[in-house]
């Protein structure tokens, strides 16, 4: 990933979230919980329905690589700030700092793709049940995952194609706990307003264009739902409520980003460690909790190893 020769800049210098040592220390305790919960608790969704046939249907598969994407998601910059609260000097290679931003865009695009099509699962299910043996088969699954990443690499890549051969000749300030896209462009020695415009078109209209998508798919379901009858729709219920919630959670940020992405305020720091360490977390609390499906899963795997350790 190599760099144009006007660019001197060989590292970025991570400005964290505070310089108050007392704080670092309070941040390091909260994140450090925060992450290692949210990493085993996408880690026993995954291992929950990948060991239960009763959850081998397509919710649980979409539901079990959107574990994986979150898991990665909560990965990309985490360790390094858990680490950097411990280093006075925090950097971050141009190469490093090139690969966060990469990873960031293509599990955040990815994301949405995926939540688009637990929607559209989610749609078949609740407005054609007849059919959603049919429609909703495997091959139709995995072709939803492909896409989902495939978009979502396409999505960084076009970004990092045009960041990567900025001239950086001198300010290397990234005040954040990562190399955001927008801060990081901010730092080019030339006028980047053409750069700021392609960067808010080009993750404004994916985000946008999901949560529309979103939108729609879930007031349709809720109309349907709405109109039969209370025992019938309460399962259906509970499984949209975590889901719309998670929609909410995971663009609300999203989209704020996308909206002032070039005008940042103190609370946007706070808002960026939401969006990449704690959202991750929603998916394991949310579904797990509010589902008795994998309630019922993880009782009987429980059960099954204290079994086998009594044995």
């Amino acid at each position: 990933m190599a760099h144009t020769n006007e660019s001197v800049v060989s590292e970025f210098v991570l400005l964290g979230l505070s310089k108050s040592w007392e704080l670092q220390l309070f941040f390091f305790a909260i994140f450090s919980l925060v992450y290692v919960t949210s990493v085993l608790g996408n880690i026993m969704i995954i291992v929950i329905i990948s060991s239960d046939s009763h959850l081998n249907s397509p919710m649980y598969f979409l539901l079990s690589n959107l574990s994986f994407i979150d898991i990665c998601q909560s990965s990309f910059a985490t360790p390094k700030m858990l680490v950097d609260f411990f280093v006075e000097h925090k950097t971050i290679s141009f190469e490093g700092c090139m690969a966060q931003i990469f990873l960031l865009h293509s599990f955040v695009g990815s994301e949405m793709m995926l939540l688009v099509a637990m929607a559209y699962d989610r749609f078949i299910a609740i407005c054609k049940p007849l059919h959603y043996n049919t429609i909703m088969n495997r091959r139709l699954c995995i072709i939803f995952v492909s896409i989902s990443w495939a978009v979502g690499i396409l999505h960084s890549v076009s970004h990092l194609a045009f960041t990567v051969d900025l001239p950086f000749c001198g300010p290397n300030e990234v005040d954040s706990f990562f190399c955001d896209l927008p801060l990081v462009i901010e730092l080019a020695c030339m006028d980047t307003y053409e750069m700021e415009i392609m960067t808010l078109t080009n993750s404004g209209l994916i985000s946008l264009g999901c949560f529309l998508a979103l939108i729609i798919s879930y007031i349709i379901i809720l109309i349907t739902v709405h109109r039969r009858p209370s025992s019938r729709s309460s399962k259906a219920l509970s499984t949209l409520t975590a889901h719309i919630t998670v929609v909410i959670l995971f663009f609300g940020p999203c989209i704020y980003f996308y909206i002032w992405p070039f005008s940042r305020l103190s609370v946007d720091k706070f808002l960026s460690v939401f969006y990449t360490v704690c959202t991750p977390l929603l998916n394991p609390i949310l579904y797990s909790l509010r589902n008795e499906d994998v309630k019922s899963s993880m009782r009987k795997l429980r059960n099954r190893h204290v079994n086998s350790w009594k044995n």
